[in-house]
């Protein structure tokens, strides 16, 4: 197709989950409570390790990052599908649907190494507790911080870039709740097969690698939990790991199931509901993960709680 043939639209329609209207206000309903929730959940973690002297550890500090990107990657998609539930003209302007793509895309992929990051700071904890404040001191905690986030910005500017090169043509309905990777690619009407190359390779580098790395870290946990003598060191070691293994499992699963697998085998509804599930499941449950899970978290909990009870008397005088 010569260049001249091509038209390049200005905005794209996201079609959404459904068209039917009463499933449209009650899915606004719920996804608002949950973001509401999210939004919440996230901010008291972020504040609580603030304010609490023992949460000041590098295991934490992880933790605060991990929270701001549940935040943001919940607000990059969640407001706009919000405003499309309701809205008879389902709109998004050109700029505005490659900014989410962008954002998306970069807090999905800072989250993924962010989550190795902690999977080695809980190999060190366990591995080499000896060693921990030596080998985790701020300025590393701050680097690996900053990897986390240069990473997934950079292949997240890659991927937009080379993906809004692509002529639509008059290709303008986006079968997906956000302007989602896989989805604004199948509207090009040309050969994608270098984008699809570009984004297994991005998988491979921000989604397989971080999860490899998560693997090592908990092999040699486990390998080394097995070999501790009381059956209390054990289970107190395993604990320090529970919370963070099983939002790995939440978030690494999903993502390879998408973005690893053949790309004809997967559906536009499985994508839409994988696309639901990190937006608004996942930043919800984090929070609640590491607070239910992690009897630090709890301490500080009820610690704030006290104060705060401490106070009402005062302030009702």
């Amino acid at each position: 197709m010569g260049i001249d043939n091509q038209t390049w639209v200005r905005e794209f329609i996201l079609l959404g989950l459904s068209s039917d209207w009463d499933t449209q206000v009650s899915l606004s309903v719920l996804f608002s409570l949950a973001y509401m929730l999210t939004v919440l959940g996230n901010f008291l973690i972020i504040l609580l390790v603030r304010l609490d002297s023992r949460l000041h550890t590098p295991m934490y500090f992880f933790l605060t990052n991990l929270s701001v990107v549940d935040v943001s990657y919940a607000t990059s998609i969640v407001p706009q599908m919000l405003v499309h539930l309701l809205a008879e003209h389902k709109a998004i302007p050109f700029v505005s649907c490659a900014a989410q793509l962008f954002f998306s895309l970069g807090l999905g992929g800072i989250e993924f190494v962010l989550l190795a990051v902690m999977a080695y700071d809980r190999y060190v904890a366990v591995c080499e507790p000896l060693r921990y404040s030596v080998i985790m001191n701020g300025r590393f905690c701050t680097m690996l911080s900053i990897t986390s986030w240069v990473s997934g910005s950079i292949n997240s500017l890659m991927q937009t870039a080379i993906t809004f090169q692509l002529p639509m043509c008059t290709n303008k309905f986006i079968d997906h709740i956000s302007c989602e990777l896989l989805a604004v690619v199948r509207l090009a009407c040309v050969d994608t097969s270098s984008n699809e190359i570009a984004i297994m390779v991005s998988s491979i580098v921000l989604l397989m690698a971080p999860f490899c790395l998560v693997l090592l870290s908990y092999i040699q946990i486990i390998s080394t939990v097995l070999k501790i003598q009381s059956t209390e060191g054990g289970k107190k070691a395993f604990q320090t790991c529970a919370s963070h293994l099983t939002v790995v499992v939440l978030c690494y699963g999903m993502a390879i199931f998408t973005y690893i697998q053949p790309h004809s085998s997967s559906s536009v509804l499985q994508e839409k509901l994988i696309s639901l599930f990190y937006a608004i499941l996942t930043p919800m449950l984090n929070p609640m993960i590491y607070s239910v899970r992690n009897k630090e978290v709890k301490g500080a909990w009820w610690k704030l709680l006290g104060k705060i009870s401490g106070l009402m008397p005062k302030l009702a005088t």
